[in-house]
C-alpha cells in the first residue's frame, strides 16, 4: 500500500485579502510518489508545509510556549492538568514527553516537505520557481532555527564547533529511516551555518507579502533573530534596519491594537491566521480562560512580572484579571484571530540594542528607537543603555516566545538554572534516539 502525504490548506486564506497564496487548489491527500512530479502538486505541497509549520506544536504555540515555560523564572506559573508542559515548567523533562516529541517530529516533517520541494524545483513553472524555492528555504531555515534553540545548547555557551546541534538533513526522505535522514547530529556551528545559508538564499528570491507566506521582510526579521542569538550585532542590526525601512510596516498607535486582530496589524512582519475553519492558536488554548473558549487558564501571570512595569505603562494595562482574581495576558485572549509571530516593535529594539553595543547609529540612534517603543507605551524617554534596551525588550515582547532565548544569549538564569544548564534544553525524544540505532546522540543530562 502506497504511503500518503497529507497536504491540507492552511486556511481559507483568500477571504482575508492580505496574503496572496500560489494559484493552486490544495489537495487533501496526495500519493507521495506523485506529489513532487508536477507544478501543481509541488505548490500544493508548499501549502502543506505552511500548514504543518502553523500547527499547535510549532508556530501555532508550541515554540512560544516552550520558551516561556523554560524561561518562567517565577514570573508565570503553569497550573494546568497536562503533565508534559508541567515537566517543562519544572525543568524535570522526561525523554518520552509527548509534547517534546510532537514539536520535534512536526518540525522535521516541515523540513522534509521543504527538502522534497527544493529537490524537485525544476518541475515548477519557471516564472514561479524562485518564489517557491524561496518559501521552502525560508521554512526550512526557520524550522532548524526554532528547533536548535530548544533542543541544543545555546550558541552563547561557546564550544560551537563541538557542542551538538541538530541532525541537518537536506535530502528528501520518503521511505522511513534511510541514509538520507539517519545522520549524526551536526555541531552548533554547522547547524547555524545551514540556517543562515537557507535564509540568505531565500531572502533574495522570495518576494511575497505579509501574511501566511513569508516576505523578504519576514526573512530579514528571522535573520536578525539568528544573528542576535549568535552575537553578530552588526548583521542583526542591518537586518532589523532593512525591515524597518523597507517592509512598509508601521507601529500600531496603541499597543493593544497589535493583538487579537481579524486581519494582520500594521506591525505584523510574519503572522498566522486562525479561523473557525482552520489554523491553530495554542497560545490562546493555554493562556486564555474558559470565558473566551480556552482551557481555563493553564498559565498564570505572577505579581513578580507585573512589578516590572512602570505604573503608567500601557502594556501593564493590557493584562486582565479573571473571576478568581488571577492575572492573565491580554495578548492571547481570543482564539480566532491572527497570531503574531514577528512584530515590527522587535526590530526597533534589536536595532537599538545592536547600535548601542556597537556605538553606531545605523538607521537611527539607540535613543530614538527606544523612545519609539516607550512613547507608544505612554512612557517618557530614558537613557538608551544596553541594559535599558534589553529591559524594554523584556516588557514589549513578554509572553511572545522570546524569553528563554534572550535569557540564554544574555547569559542569565531561569528558576535557579544557569543559561547553559542541561535542564533548560529539551531532550531529543527517546523514540528518535532508539530508532537511530545509536546514530542520534542524546543531550547531556538525559542519557
Amino acid at each position: 500500500m502506497k504511503k500518503l502525504l497529507i497536504i491540507s490548506s492552511i486556511v481559507s486564506i483568500l477571504i482575508s485579502g492580505c496574503a496572496k497564496k500560489l494559484d493552486i487548489l490544495p489537495l487533501q491527500s496526495v500519493d507521495e510518489t506523485l506529489v513532487f512530479t508536477s507544478d501543481a502538486n509541488i505548490k500544493a505541497a508548499l501549502n502543506g508545509a505552511y500548514d504543518a509549520a502553523s500547527s499547535g506544536s510549532l508556530l501555532g504555540g508550541g515554540f512560544q510556549n516552550f520558551s516561556e515555560l523554560l524561561g518562567a523564572d517565577g514570573e508565570i506559573t503553569w497550573v494546568g492538568t497536562f503533565n508534559q508542559p508541567d515537566e517543562v515548567f519544572r525543568k524535570e523533562i522526561l525523554t518520552n514527553n509527548s509534547f517534546v516529541l510532537g514539536t520535534y517530529l512536526q518540525g522535521y516533517r516541515v523540513i522534509n516537505i521543504c527538502n522534497n520541494i527544493i529537490a524537485s524545483i525544476n518541475i515548477v513553472n519557471e516564472a514561479d520557481r524562485d518564489a517557491v524555492k524561496g518559501q521552502a528555504l525560508f521554512l526550512r531555515g526557520l524550522m532548524y532555527f526554532e528547533l536548535v534553540k530548544l533542543y541544543a545548547k545555546p550558541y552563547s555557551a561557546g564550544n560551537v564547533t563541538t557542542n551538538l546541534g541538530l541532525q541537518v538533513i537536506t535530502k528528501p526522505t520518503k521511505d522511513g529511516v534511510t541514509s538520507n535522514n539517519n545522520v549524526p547530529r551536526s555541531t552548533i556551528k554547522e547547524t547555524y551555518d545551514q540556517i543562515i545559508a537557507d535564509l540568505t538564499a531565500a531572502k533574495s528570491i522570495i518576494g511575497g507579502e505579509t501574511g501566511v507566506y513569508a516576505s523578504e521582510a519576514a526573512v530579514s526579521a528571522v535573520l536578525s533573530r539568528v544573528y542576535l542569538q549568535t552575537a553578530d550585532y552588526a548583521k542583526a542590526r542591518d537586518e532589523a534596519n532593512n525591515v524597518i525601512n523597507n517592509s512598509g510596516n508601521t507601529l500600531e498607535s496603541d499597543y493593544a491594537f497589535a493583538f487579537n486582530n481579524s486581519f494582520p496589524s500594521t506591525e505584523d512582519i510574519y503572522v498566522l491566521p486562525v479561523t473557525s475553519q482552520d489554523g491553530v492558536n495554542d497560545l490562546h488554548t493555554y493562556w486564555s480562560i474558559l470565558q473566551f473558549g480556552a482551557r481555563d487558564g493553564d498559565i498564570e501571570i505572577n505579581q513578580s512580572h507585573l512589578d516590572l512595569y512602570e505604573t503608567d505603562d500601557a502594556r501593564l494595562d493590557f493584562f486582565y484579571t479573571d473571576g478568581n482574581a488571577i492575572d492573565r495576558s491580554g495578548k492571547w485572549r481570543l482564539q480566532y484571530k491572527f497570531l503574531s509571530v514577528i512584530r515590527l516593535a522587535e526590530m526597533y529594539l534589536t536595532r537599538a540594542e545592536c547600535n548601542a553595543r556597537l556605538s553606531t547609529s545605523v538607521g537611527a540612534t539607540p535613543e530614538e528607537d527606544l523612545d519609539v517603543i516607550r512613547s507608544r507605551a505612554g512612557l517618557e524617554s530614558t537613557d538608551a543603555t544596553v541594559d535599558n534596551i534589553v529591559y524594554e525588550r523584556r516588557l514589549e515582547l513578554a509572553h511572545e516566545g522570546q524569553r528563554i532565548h534572550d535569557i540564554k544569549r544574555l547569559k542569565g538564569s531561569s528558576d535557579g538554572f544557569a543559561y547553559d544548564a542541561n535542564e533548560l534544553v529539551l531532550p531529543i525524544p527517546l523514540r528518535e534516539v532508539n530508532a537511530s540505532a545509536g546514530v542520534l546522540k542524546q543531550n547531556p543530562g538525559y542519557e
